[in-house]
């Protein structure tokens, strides 16, 4: 069965049409700034350069028209009808306490999700129309929605509480949801495969590092803890997002700077983390660690407070599971960064960590970069959230 993943931003989507049965991308590609003038989608099959088509794109609706008609052309398509196209996997970044797993779309899932809006404003309503979208151009076709937020589910209830009144709890339904969930989801099994051992026996750190970047505690293949939390902005420091802080900071630079609650919630989510710490240099890691190398001082202390803060994480989640066996690093990141894992191990001669540096050095590829006398073992486990939605959702309708 052909499975269609789609991934609607507030104003992109992401795509790729899987077959289910040998896992293999059939055709990929992403639809930019829509809404915005200058919207484009680059299409791409396998083993052949990128298409980019320029077109206006007034909505997701229409987006989603021009991936239907890229994927069924008659030249560059990889099907010739809609009927090959068995399903459709729609990420949806919120599920709150509604959805601890994905599930086929209906009208009373759509309502659910909708009320998960203001949870994540500026996510579920794209996912939404991405969804109504798929409906109205592909009607008939089976949809199923795979949650960011389902995997974490399984994080018992100290872990998720806020030190604030029970009552937001229980009225407004604030606490830790945690993201990236079905990164974490992948990686956490594929390392277990990987390392050669039941899931169930391990306990995992997944270290999903990027511009946006998040670290979760695997213990026996359930989530019990991860550090993002009612949003995204909380734990890691990131790209842009500033981690973790203390609250009043926010009322500090109100009064100081004569900023709104709105103002200085941008400056946390857009001018803050690496790039911040920077100086405004970059938030890109590629030109950090060009500048840590460099020796500049700009990216030597945006990469040093980053990597102080993951390896902070793992401390505090190797004891909530009392041990760790394994820790990934994923992401671009994650997988793409020999220096980033070298930084956070170096603070990890605790747990008997020892980089292989051969190993280390290398990419793209499922590695163990910890040698074998390692008491805990490091891997390279590149995410790959597209198949796990495909995985999913083909489990559900299959």
């Amino acid at each position: 069965m052909n499975i269609l993943v789609i991934n609607c931003g507030s104003s992109s989507l992401k795509f790729q049409l899987i077959d289910s049965e040998s896992e293999k991308v059939i055709a990929k590609g992403l639809c930019e700034r829509i809404g915005i003038e200058g919207s484009r989608i680059v299409y791409q099959k396998p083993g052949a350069d990128k298409k980019i088509t320029e077109a206006p794109m007034q909505d997701h609706k229409a987006a989603i028209g021009m991936v239907i008609d890229a994927l069924t052309d008659g030249q560059d398509g990889v099907v010739k009808h809609l009927s090959e196209i068995g399903a459709v996997g729609h990420r949806i970044v919120h599920g709150g306490e509604k959805f601890a797993s994905s599930t086929k779309i209906d009208d009373t899932v759509l309502a659910a999700i909708e009320e998960c809006s203001e949870l994540a404003p500026l996510h579920n309503p794209a996912n939404l129309i991405g969804i109504r979208a798929c409906a109205e151009l592909m009607p008939g076709t089976p949809m199923v929605a795979v949650f960011d937020t389902a995997f974490h589910q399984t994080m018992p209830e100290e872990a998720y509480l806020y030190g604030i009144p029970y009552r937001y709890y229980e009225k407004d339904k604030i606490r830790r949801y945690g993201f990236h969930g079905t990164s974490h989801s992948y990686v956490s099994k594929r390392a277990a495969e990987v390392i050669g051992e039941d899931i169930h026996k391990l306990k995992l750190i997944v270290c999903h590092l990027g511009n946006g970047a998040s670290v979760s505690a695997v213990k026996y293949g359930e989530s019990v803890d991860t550090s993002m939390g009612l949003t995204p902005l909380e734990g890691l420091i990131m790209g842009t997002r500033s981690g973790d802080l203390d609250p009043a900071i926010v009322e500090f630079i109100a009064h100081k700077e004569g900023m709104t609650l709105e103002e200085v919630m941008r400056v946390l989510n857009k001018e803050s983390g690496v790039l911040g710490l920077s100086g405004g240099f970059s938030s890109d890691f590629r030109d950090l660690e060009d500048s840590y190398h460099a020796g500049k001082p700009e990216g030597t202390r945006a990469m040093k407070a980053f990597a102080y803060r993951v390896a902070k994480y793992i401390g505090a989640y190797t004891a909530a599971m009392n041990g760790v066996d394994g820790i990934c690093f994923t992401a671009g990141l994650g997988e793409n960064s020999p220096l980033i894992r070298e930084m956070v191990c170096g603070y990890l001669g605790y747990l008997g960590v020892s980089l292989d540096e051969e190993q280390n050095a290398k990419r793209g590829e499922d590695l163990i970069v910890s040698t074998a006398d390692s008491k805990t073992k490091i891997l390279v486990i590149p995410t790959n959230e597209e198949l796990a939605i495909a995985r999913e959702t083909y489990a559900l309708v299959k």
